[in-house]
């Protein structure tokens, strides 16, 4: 489980160096400029995801089980994520309603994968995981928050429902990819057990 705890270090680190170091971004991207800043940023977190996928794979089934997670509590996760993928995608989009609603769309579906994938999983790598991305998940809100106060931030501002249409469209078909067959390809679990 090293290599997960390494990788959840170096992967969460890099995107809370703006939260809890603001100094050091500012710095470097003031000597070395903001290609490089986010050049630096992009290499430690590919490092670090990539870290987290082979290290939680390896983990995976030789942690020790913290909680069983009882079976309606994976249906309620199953429901969770259709709101996490929704809301992932109205990130990406210009604002709709939804995200001029919930602000930051895109740390909300975090904090949703975060909390269904501990509502379905109990073992030690599985807690460790989900839980270090609610947790980083909060904590970015918290900041944007701040940010916002202080006008550092602007808000979504609202375009059009066609918007939170194409949220909704791009979010269901992702949702379903990944029921049918994209969870089991990338992850190696499938959500639902068919037969």
């Amino acid at each position: 489980m090293t290599l997960l705890v390494l990788g959840i270090m170096i992967f969460l680190g890099m995107h809370l160096v703006r939260v809890v170091a603001p100094d050091i971004r500012a710095s470097f991207i003031e000597n070395r400029g903001k290609g490089a800043w986010m050049g630096l940023y992009a290499l430690v977190s590919l490092v670090g995801l990539c870290l987290i996928i082979y290290g939680f794979g390896q983990a995976r089934g030789e942690t020790a089980m913290l909680y069983n997670p009882p079976v309606f509590l994976r249906h309620i996760a199953l429901l969770l994520m259709l709101f996490a993928f929704v809301l992932l995608a109205a990130g990406f989009l210009p604002a709709g309603r939804i995200a001029a609603a919930v602000k930051h769309p895109q740390i909300l579906s975090i904090k949703i994968w975060a909390l269904a994938h501990l509502l379905a999983n109990g073992e030690t790598s599985s807690v460790l995981l989900f839980g270090s991305f609610l947790a980083w998940a909060v904590i970015l809100r918290i900041s944007l928050k701040r940010r916002e106060r202080a006008g550092e931030t602007v808000l979504p501002v609202f375009k059009s429902t066609q918007n939170d249409m194409l949220a909704i469209l791009i979010g269901l078909v992702a949702y379903v990819l990944f029921i049918w067959k994209l969870h089991d390809w990338l992850i190696g679990v499938a959500p639902i057990v068919m037969g």
